[in-house]
């Protein structure tokens, strides 16, 4: 019989959820899919891959060990709308971790993902009145709400950015609790920083291989002198975190605030963009 997850963290995007699949991987009788994020149930071309792709990915998994994977497009209303209906049918009652941050980081984070990646070329402001999605994948509620209805709360794990950093061992120990894990579990501080050192920095064409590669890091600092590195360098680097103007920060607030207030009724408190990050740090938090 083939290996199906019994868990998935389905985002959201920039919540440490590379963190928390490095630190799950670590515990033994815990399996994490390689890659992280398969994007199975998301993405159409991922989902043509067929069932036995998917399955796949967890047939090294020991017998008894609890399998999971981490796909952030799970959470990405509206721009993968198939998701949730093919993962209800194929995992129907598969437990669901749901990473949030203040609304407003997470979308800061977000474009400068996009930023270095060469997706977003205009600044912040510019990108959150083009790009629905900066504004879309922080409406947490908006984007749990599906699966509140596909699986019910009691299926699904709230756990927030600003507990992770804050108390990480207690988060870990709450994980472990939800998806069924009866043994001690560690948070390892060495390896819990995933995907932050690069982010700044602006990819192009062939930038593994010219930039990452063992051989030319080798090349380069003994054949290019040290003023042209740091000079190329600066100029694919974004000097300063981008800043949203006080018309955006007003827009997102309204926004943002109004999803919270759903979010906040589910967990049987007020939460707002203003108290969020203390909010947040509560380790209680719970369905109501």
């Amino acid at each position: 019989m083939a290996n199906k997850p019994d868990f998935i963290i389905v985002g959201a995007m920039k919540c440490a959820t590379s963190s928390l699949h490095t630190q799950l991987a670590h515990q033994p009788g815990i399996f994490m899919s390689t890659p992280k994020e398969p994007n199975f149930f998301s993405d159409d071309d991922q989902y043509a891959r067929g069932l036995n792709w998917y399955e796949a990915l967890f047939k090294d998994a020991q017998p008894g060990d609890l399998c999971g994977e981490s796909s952030t497009h799970y959470t990405k209303l509206p721009t993968y709308p198939q998701c949730i209906q093919r993962m209800s049918a194929y995992l129907p009652s598969v437990k669901l971790i749901y990473v949030m941050r203040h609304p407003i980081d997470r979308l800061v984070s977000h474009y400068i993902h996009q930023w270095s990646q060469n997706v977003f070329s205009c600044d912040i402001n510019q990108a959150v009145d083009q790009y629905e999605e900066l504004a879309a994948y922080s409406c947490y509620a908006r984007q749990l709400e599906p699966y509140i209805q596909a699986y019910g709360k009691t299926n699904i794990l709230p756990i927030f950015f600003e507990a992770v950093k804050s108390q990480p061992q207690q988060e870990l120990e709450k994980i472990a609790r939800f998806i069924g894990y009866t043994q001690p579990v560690t948070w390892h501080d060495n390896i819990a920083l995933q995907n932050v050192s690069n982010e700044r920095i602006k990819r192009f064409w062939g930038y593994e291989l010219l930039v990452e590669s063992n051989l030319m890091t080798f090349l380069r600092r003994h054949l290019i002198p040290q003023f042209i590195r740091d000079r190329v360098k600066n100029n694919l680097t974004m000097q300063n975190r981008p800043e949203l103007d006080k018309k955006h920060i007003e827009k997102l607030t309204t926004i943002f605030n109004d999803d919270l207030n759903t979010l906040g009724t589910w967990l049987g408190l007020e939460i707002s963009c203003d108290n969020f990050a203390t909010i947040a740090k509560t380790n209680a938090l719970t369905w109501k």
